[in-house]
């Protein structure tokens, strides 16, 4: 019977190093940049985000309201660097809002 390790070590841990590990990280990035546009733009712009897709270094929104999607695209640059920022690393380069 083998023996059993008393090396106790935190789930956190183990869930940081499994997905940095396990090539998950750009999977859970996709998933995190989504949160991150929906908590940045709050509930009236959420309402009309139809879908966030993180493609390379392209964050593609897809809006159902054009006066949104056109007012939106004067402050791309200044959406990039926030979530950039929240990401905490140079996650994009370019967004497209379609």
């Amino acid at each position: 019977m083998a023996k059993r390790e008393n090396e106790s070590q935190s789930i956190k841990y183990l869930l940081d190093h499994l997905i940095s590990e396990g090539m998950l990280n750009k999977g859970m990035q996709k998933i995190r940049v989504e949160e991150v546009w929906h908590s940045l733009m709050g509930a009236g712009v959420s309402s009309y985000t139809e879908s966030v897709i993180l493609q390379n270094k392209t964050l593609i929104v897809k809006l159902n309201s054009s006066v949104l999607r056109e007012e939106l695209s004067y402050g791309k640059e200044k959406i990039i660097k926030i979530i950039n920022e929240k990401m905490g690393s140079e996650l994009i380069t370019k967004l497209i809002l379609s």
